[in-house]
């Protein structure tokens, strides 16, 4: 159990949340969590062609909130509520953000408010660039103290207003590989991430017929390939930041970076690879993975799996954890390192939870599970 969180007050009224995006696989999922949180009360759902619809039409498994209307996502429906959540594509909610208010606790969950670096975002995105939030990643390393243990990420959201929740493949690629990069224990220009992603990653719009059930079921199709997926700059800025550096030195890393449509609806099964460095070679494989164990100590929602066990996305299914791996092929001079998460759970919805449970001050665990669902 968290020891650094503070008691929950059991005299508080709850928090009051409005949810843009609600009839989305994203927002969904947030709202199936909120549902049953002890401290949140959804008031607000808010999209876009669902507007006048009842939450019931479109999110029948969530019976608790099933008679709220979908209102048109504009400020004035979102504003008056403590929390907002922006589960919107990428340049959408950065000019909607602006005029929310600053008193509000806002969370995006899309990518405008996640990159530190103007010209990755250019490169990556395109349009308009939105100013950096606080990452909502409450595990990231981000360096060392002076006795040498690590800083995280959750140090900074204590009280945050603007919350940007991080890409789900930037999740499991990052939580697989930081330990390493943390410890110098691979070459930062030789990093391959390829990554087995449910289709609910794509999002709930018809973009293409791969995403046709005729033609998704019993096949495996990449994305996303050479270099041009847009979680590339965010996984870079993450390892630079557990590397100790800043977001301007994610150049001193490069990242070749593949992910992989399968037929199931959730989950992520990162395999990440690098080479190994002289200090590492040096280094048993026990010493390699009580890096890993010493990273993740006290780190509640990430398991360390029994030595060699393999994550697998079965076992996150529905919950806030990530199963995670590490070990090392002598003969190719490289380390793997694995991660499963939900794409929807600890890649989005549930992450945005964490994160904002830190800021308000609740428990880091409240209305989060690491319980999967299996079979």
């Amino acid at each position: 159990m968290f020891t650094h969180i503070k008691e929950k007050r059991h005299d508080m009224a709850k928090h009051t949340v409005a949810v843009a995006g609600a009839t989305g696989y994203a927002g969904g999922e947030a709202l199936r969590i909120l549902a049953a949180h002890p401290d949140f009360e959804v008031t607000c759902v808010a999209g876009h062609s669902s507007v006048g619809d009842k939450l019931g039409k479109h999110m029948p498994h969530i019976p608790q909130l099933a008679d709220l209307t979908v209102e048109d996502t504009t400020p004035e429906a979102l504003n008056g509520h403590d929390v907002i959540i922006l589960a919107l594509p990428h340049g959408a909610s950065g000019a909607l953000a602006a005029q929310l208010d600053p008193n509000a606790v806002v969370v995006d969950l899309g990518a405008d408010h996640r990159l530190e670096d103007k010209a990755a975002w250019d490169e990556y995105y395109g349009g308009d660039f939105y100013e950096h939030w606080t990452y909502g990643m409450p595990e990231l390393i981000v360096g060392k103290d002076a006795d040498g243990g690590y800083r995280r990420q959750r140090e900074a959201l204590p009280g945050a207003k603007r919350i940007a929740g991080p890409g789900c493949n930037v999740t499991a690629t990052t939580l697989a590989m930081q330990p390493g990069v943390a410890e110098g224990l691979i070459e930062p220009k030789s990093i391959v991430a390829d990554l087995a992603v449910g289709y609910s990653g794509a999002g709930k719009n018809l973009k293409r017929t791969s995403l046709l059930a005729a033609e998704a079921f019993g096949s495996a199709v990449p994305y996303g390939v050479g270099g041009t997926h847009r979680h590339i700059p965010e996984i870079l800025q993450n390892f630079a930041h557990a590397a100790g550096l800043d977001a301007s030195k994610a150049k001193e890393f490069t990242l070749g970076f593949t992910p992989i449509l399968v037929p199931m609806a959730r989950g992520i099964l990162a395999v990440v690879s690098a080479q190994l460095t002289d200090k590492a070679a040096a280094m048993s494989d026990d010493e390699i993975r009580d890096v890993w164990l010493n990273a993740y100590a006290g780190q509640d929602f990430i398991s360390v799996l029994p030595a060699g066990t393999l994550p697998a996305t079965a076992n996150i299914v529905g919950s806030n954890a990530a199963h995670v791996q590490v070990a090392v092929d002598r003969k190719a001079n490289r380390l793997l390192a694995f991660a499963a998460i939900d794409n929807l759970n600890r890649g989005t919805a549930g992450q945005a939870v964490q994160s904002l449970n830190i800021a308000l001050g609740l428990p880091e665990d409240a209305g989060l599970t690491k319980i999967g669902v299996a079979p």
